[in-house]
């Protein structure tokens, strides 16, 4: 049987408003081992999420991959969640791989993925549900279940073609290729692609700059693009009557206002 680390597998730190959550079993390439550590990370997720000091997330990994996927050991083994009936499988998936994903869906402030090295199989799908991806020159990603013969078993195949079309999403889950930081960038998967030690400091720096905005605003913004998926105009349009009235009454608005007004009269005239 194989060895499972009881060692947390998800590392917290502040900078600020900033949250950053750091899956830390680099021995392990950040794999998902156990129903355990998706139940840890969606916890985190939704605890950052519930703190109101909290603006922005990061989600990173340590060493050099930002998340491997599964275990293959455990796969052969049928251990852990991949072991069992049918209908276990399928009780396991939905009480604990698939807390993450829906933890993603349902925070309110923005989530960046800062993928520093390979992201493959659930990794990939975990990058691609938070709302911005930055990746290292180093990084490479794979859908990569259909060389393992299952199928993406996070909502990945829901999430992946909403990022980079629907003919690009399958290129990527039929071949199961890994592609590389430059290829991410233009097809759209990435932001923005940076030497490897400037990730860090490249992903707060961009957590910070949308944490200094009003976060009940940050918060129906982020609502507001990813309802759009699923409305037609006349639908969306009615939420963003609702929202701008909420936000034209909030003491946070005014501020932010007579703070860029009192910016305007710094400025020296030409």
């Amino acid at each position: 049987m194989t060895a499972v680390s009881e060692a947390a597998f998800v590392r917290e730190t502040r900078d600020g408003q900033v949250a950053t959550l750091t899956l830390d079993h680099p021995d392990t390439l950040n794999r998902f081992v156990t129903e355990e550590q998706f139940l840890e990370l969606a916890a985190r997720i939704r605890a950052v999420n519930a703190d109101p000091a909290a603006r922005a997330l990061i989600i990173t990994g340590a060493g050099r991959a930002f998340c491997a996927g599964g275990d293959l050991r455990r796969m052969a083994a049928r251990e852990g969640f991949s072991g069992g009936s049918v209908a276990d499988i399928q009780r396991r998936y939905r009480q604990s791989v698939h807390q993450v994903p829906l933890a993603l869906s349902e925070a309110d402030i923005p989530t960046l993925a800062a993928v520093n090295g390979a992201a493959y199989g659930a990794g990939c799908d975990l990058a691609c549900f938070c709302d911005i991806r930055v990746a290292a020159q180093s990084a490479s990603f794979s859908a990569s279940f259909a060389q393992l013969g299952i199928v993406s078993g996070d909502g990945g195949s829901w999430m992946l073609p909403r990022l980079v079309g629907r003919s690009k999403a399958m290129e990527l889950a039929f071949t199961a290729d890994p592609i590389d930081a430059a290829t991410a960038l233009r097809i759209g998967l990435v932001s923005s692609v940076v030497d490897d030690a400037a990730l860090p400091a490249h992903a707060l720096a961009l957590a910070q700059r949308i944490a200094r905005h009003p976060p009940e605003a940050m918060r129906m913004t982020k609502r507001l693009i990813r309802d759009a998926e699923q409305q037609n105009l006349p639908q969306h349009l009615d939420v963003v009557a609702a929202f701008q009235a909420i936000a034209h009454v909030s003491p946070e608005h005014l501020a932010a206002v007579r703070t860029a007004m009192d910016a305007m009269a710094r400025r020296p005239r030409r």
